[in-house]
């Protein structure tokens, strides 16, 4: 997978091996820090091309998507790649090169720590 620096989305935990970046929304008042990281997350996801890309690579067969697969979101070749490059760095994918083509994957660990973030928690 790719070097790639991403935003620290989850941590460490006993329980489940992951937690969130953050509490649920309705647990505490979020942090500075964590109201940043989760900031950048939807900031990526605002976009209606990146949360279309978002989508086609986490609902893609197998779980991954090469970008041959996924490009027809209306854009540019270029734009998909600038999308997808956003996307990225805000730690929502990663990517590996496979000879000429790039395939992108969704962790389920991130999908989880986004759902937790907007799930109410068991004390509210």
């Amino acid at each position: 997978m790719s070097n790639a620096e991403v935003l620290p989305l989850l941590g460490p935990a006993a329980d489940q091996g992951v937690t969130p970046c953050c509490p649920p929304l309705t647990e505490r008042p979020m942090t500075a820090e964590e109201a940043e990281t989760a900031a950048r997350m939807f900031k990526a996801l605002g976009d209606p091309v990146r949360l279309r890309l978002f989508s086609a690579v986490a609902s893609h067969e197998g779980g991954e998507a090469c970008v041959c697969d996924i490009s027809d979101v209306g854009v540019s070749q270029p734009t998909v790649s600038h999308h997808l490059k956003k996307l990225k760095e805000a730690g929502l994918l990663t990517s590996e090169r496979r000879g000429t083509w790039v395939y992108y994957r969704v962790e389920p660990s991130v999908l989880a720590a986004m759902g937790r973030l907007l799930v109410p928690s068991a004390a509210a």
